[in-house]
């Protein structure tokens, strides 16, 4: 099964995916939406081994620019769209002593400079499917998160909205990017590890254990590479 927003992509995806696909519009932001799409899905395909946990936005805006409302709106999508989807494949992962992985990013674990919204949507995602780990290794189910680094999926297609919310994978001050296939590739080596948490990518490595180590020389890389950029 598939959920997107419906448009050209999501038509886009459900060519390539072929007939035996289950593609359903969906937005992860609205409750009824999401009940909808996740009940047309248990009805045709009850059995449920894996459940991706993917949909996000970006937003690169220094925070004295930014408004609540944007802050929210990233949060809606990039924490809240991922609960409101387990809370309806919490039972059927269940029974098939399956698997939730969580789309992270490096930004999930250490801070990311111009990016205050995102990076606390990706700390909330996580601390979230860490504790739901915990709470489901008793019904033999694995909760995983895999935590990318830059990943140029959208080079020169933004789309931005207001506010610098836009698609992820289009900034331009990314650092050692990785192509889409390269990272599913080691996604994918993750899921049948069924390893808790896959970094995803050299940065998304380097990272974790020089935050771990000395977070304050961490934040001096980070800030050091990452310098610039507008509002």
């Amino acid at each position: 099964m598939l959920l997107d927003l419906d448009g050209p992509a999501l038509k886009q995806a459900a060519e390539g995916l072929g007939d035996t696909a289950l593609v359903l519009a969906c937005d992860v932001t609205d409750d009824a939406s999401v009940t909808r799409a996740c009940a047309q899905f248990l009805d045709a395909r009850p059995s449920v081994d894996l459940v991706i946990y993917s949909a996000g936005v970006t937003q690169i805006r220094d925070f004295a620019h930014s408004t609540l409302d944007e802050q929210r709106r990233v949060m809606e999508i990039n924490h809240f769209g991922a609960v409101r989807v387990a809370k309806h494949m919490l039972g059927p992962v269940r029974a098939s002593g399956g698997i939730h992985l969580a789309i992270s990013s490096v930004a999930g674990f250490t801070p990311l400079t111009r990016r205050t919204a995102y990076a606390a949507s990706k700390h909330a995602l996580e601390g979230f499917f860490r504790s739901l780990a915990a709470e489901e290794a008793e019904h033999g189910v694995s909760v995983l998160v895999a935590a990318p680094s830059f990943i140029a999926t959208n080079r020169g297609d933004a789309a931005a909205a207001s506010g610098g919310i836009g698609r992820p994978g289009a900034a331009t001050d990314g650092v050692d990017e990785m192509t889409a296939g390269q990272a599913a590739a080691i996604i994918v080596n993750g899921i049948k590890r069924r390893r808790a948490f896959i970094p995803v990518g050299r940065v998304a490595r380097m990272a974790w254990w020089i935050n771990r180590l000395s977070p304050a020389l961490y934040l001096h890389l980070m800030r050091r590479r990452m310098a610039g950029g507008g509002p």
